[in-house]
């Protein structure tokens, strides 16, 4: 029997965290999960004011990982780990 392989965080995951955003990234999870699809979009549409702070590949990977089904539990197993 093969151990179980533990998945990686994404990237911006892991750079959020070096940054010492993790609970940031964490309570924006909060507040935007329960809007879920609706809340990826409000990001889409921010994305240029956003992109002034952020990096744009960054806000473009949260709004997708709101979009995508079982993907904000992923990152919040990393934030918790």
């Amino acid at each position: 029997m093969m151990p179980e392989q533990q998945p990686t965080p994404p990237d911006w995951v892991t750079q959020l965290q070096a940054r010492g955003l993790g609970d940031a990234l964490g309570l924006a999870l909060d507040v935007l999960e329960p809007l879920g699809v609706l809340g990826a979009q409000l990001i889409w549409v921010a994305q240029p004011v956003l992109g002034v702070w952020f990096n744009r590949d960054l806000v473009r990977s949260i709004a997708q990982t709101l979009e995508t089904p079982g993907e904000v539990e992923h990152i919040r197993h990393f934030l918790e780990h």
